[in-house]
């Protein structure tokens, strides 16, 4: 089943990442990776056309407190978001039944792809997930398109 999440302030290190909650002030750099073309269509939504559509997202993380910043440790420029999300088909995935988990999914800027980085973030937030949070199971899937 779905568990409960939310990221109540946490904040997870590696060594040249800070994971952490989005803030308003993330705005600028959102926008930088999010409205170019590709990137999110990666991840299955259309890049961002414009600061307002930014925004918005923006505020939804927030709200939602269920999405980290993927900030680089030498400047705190976000590049990137890691969710952990509820999965779907929840009715149809019996065999998680008395089992807790979530989904995670991330976006990383295309100056930053083939680096490691969305392995160093998705390792420290598996981390996170089965030994602070206690999950039973994660799921991650992906777009024929993009693997």
């Amino acid at each position: 089943m779905n568990a409960i999440f939310n990221i109540k302030g946490k904040i997870i290190e590696t060594n040249r990442l800070i994971l952490r909650p989005f803030k308003q002030t993330d705005l600028s750099d959102l926008y930088e990776y999010a409205s170019v073309d590709g990137v999110g269509e990666m991840a299955g939504w259309s890049h961002h056309k414009n600061k307002e559509e930014s925004q918005k997202i923006l505020n939804m993380f927030i709200d939602e407190d269920k999405v980290f910043a993927i900030c680089l440790k030498e400047n705190e420029k976000v590049i990137g978001s890691i969710g952990v999300e509820k999965y779907g088909m929840e009715e149809k995935l019996t065999e998680f039944d008395g089992y807790k988990g979530r989904e995670i999914g991330y976006v990383l800027s295309r100056a930053y792809w083939g680096k490691g980085i969305a392995t160093e973030a998705t390792k420290a937030i598996i981390d996170f997930l089965f030994y602070e949070c206690e999950l039973d199971f994660l799921i991650c899937g992906y777009y024929n398109f993009n693997f």
